[in-house]
């Protein structure tokens, strides 16, 4: 048996968000929590596949977003948010999570996946390129509607 198991959130648990709580903060120091309703939208959002990996003990180690939508040139699929908590890394959680992902947008009929993810994670961009994904050219931009 493998020391990980990937599951599909589709409840929004206590335990599934005294996880998020948890793993969140190790990727953003920005992330400032849920509100009411938050964790709940998330998981019943048809575009969203919220994927949690989970050790030998059952316990939430990891999770992942998958974003998939109908564009008009295709399926635009989207990996956000890969976190592995500190004391679990090393155990194949981030791979097994993105695989995941990725066979799940397969399955959704997707042609390709994208993803960012800072400079400074080395091991997540060392195992981006290890599972094929390929660096762009391109220009990311960002506007932000916060007051």
């Amino acid at each position: 048996m493998s020391p990980v198991r990937i599951e599909q959130a589709t409840v929004a648990t206590d335990e599934l968000r005294t996880a998020l709580e948890r793993l969140l903060p190790q990727l953003s120091s920005s992330w400032s929590g849920f509100d009411e309703g938050d964790l709940e939208n998330l998981v019943a959002d048809e575009a969203t596949c919220l994927l949690v990996a989970r050790n030998d003990d059952g316990v939430i180690i990891g999770t992942t977003s998958l974003l998939c939508a109908p564009i008009p040139t295709g399926i635009k699929a989207l990996i956000e948010d890969v976190v592995v908590d500190e004391a679990a890394r090393g155990l194949g959680a981030a791979k097994a999570l993105v695989t995941a992902a990725l066979n799940h947008a397969h399955a959704l009929g997707a042609t390709s996946v994208d993803l960012t993810s800072r400079p400074s994670r080395t091991a997540a961009n060392s195992l981006y390129v290890a599972l094929g994904f390929t660096q762009r050219e391109t220009n990311v931009y960002r506007f932000s509607l916060e007051h």
